[in-house]
């Protein structure tokens, strides 16, 4: 797939390898216990990318890999998974990002995300939307997630080449969520956040996603869909806010959760489907895919 297929959305940010090893017993700090070690491709981008591809959409990256073998191996992968990877800045310096997690039965243990070459590419990976390569302006929808430099996401916040876009975005982890503080103070975009990350951008502690969601209007947000596990979610704007309950199941996975939630509610509400459905589709594939019923 070339970039001469018009993209159905943009996915901006991190595109690297997942080095995720599992246990199917509880752990805490400190165990060394027996399990499977994988290595797939992953990324908030490259995860929301994939999902998008499996719900139908032709999703492009704009992102960073490195010209090493890894980085080849990736973007082939890439591909095969019906990804647009044209649009990808490749550097002859910066090697292929990783990120490493640990999971147990009792949920994620602990995360390290090497992103620094995307950090380091900076807006070299923006060159698509202002060299002609896609149209100008942009009104199309963009899933943008916070592994890009704070400076750079502020700039964005306020790109005239992002004015006209459905703009989505989400903070990568707990410890980015900050990163979407400009998008917040610029009323701009769909912010996709769990409670915790909702807590720490309004600098307050809510009970629950009705609260962490009127939390964020309040702020300047001008949406804001906020998940919480097993319990309910939240999609709210100035004019309406929706809540369900996930359905329930046995959790296998979590990495990538987020991020499969995020393309669903995306690609649901891109196919034109109303509020209380898109959410309700969302969180039941969200529900799939953590059960280890959805194939990567």
């Amino acid at each position: 797939m070339t970039a001469s297929h018009s993209p159905d959305i943009l996915c901006i940010g991190s595109v690297l390898w997942d080095i995720i090893g599992r246990c199917d017993k509880p752990m805490r700090q400190g165990f060394d216990m027996p399990g499977r070690i994988s290595r797939l491709p992953g990324g908030v981008a490259l995860n929301i990318g994939m999902a998008l591809s499996r719900f139908g959409l032709a999703p492009a990256l704009l992102s960073a890999v490195g010209r090493d073998p890894e980085g080849d191996e990736l973007i082939a992968a890439c591909a095969a998974r019906g990804l647009i990877t044209d649009l990808i800045y490749r550097s002859d310096d910066l090697p292929t990002d990783r990120y490493m997690a640990v999971e147990a039965a009792n949920g994620l243990i602990a995360a390290i995300a090497d992103a620094h070459s995307l950090e380091a590419a900076g807006d070299k990976i923006l060159g698509p939307l202002s060299d002609g390569r896609l149209p100008q302006p942009y009104t199309g929808a963009v899933a943008l997630d916070g592994n890009l430099t704070i400076d750079l996401l502020d700039r964005m916040a306020d790109s005239p080449l992002l004015a006209h876009a459905d703009l989505r975005v989400a903070p990568a982890s707990p410890g980015k969520a900050l990163r979407l503080g400009p998008f917040v103070k610029a009323g701009r975009g769909t912010l996709y956040v769990n409670l915790e990350e909702a807590g720490l951008l309004c600098q307050a502690e809510f009970s629950d996603s009705r609260a962490a969601a009127a939390g964020l209007l309040a702020r300047g947000a001008a949406r804001a869909v906020v998940t919480d596990g097993g319990n309910p979610a939240t999609v709210a704007d100035p004019d309406s806010m929706l809540t369900q309950t996930p359905p329930s199941v046995q959790v296998a996975r979590v990495t990538g959760a987020g991020d499969t939630f995020m393309a669903a509610h995306i690609a649901a509400e891109r196919g034109g489907v109303l509020a209380d459905a898109a959410l309700h589709q969302a969180l039941a594939a969200t529900a799939l895919y953590v059960s280890g019923e959805t194939r990567i």
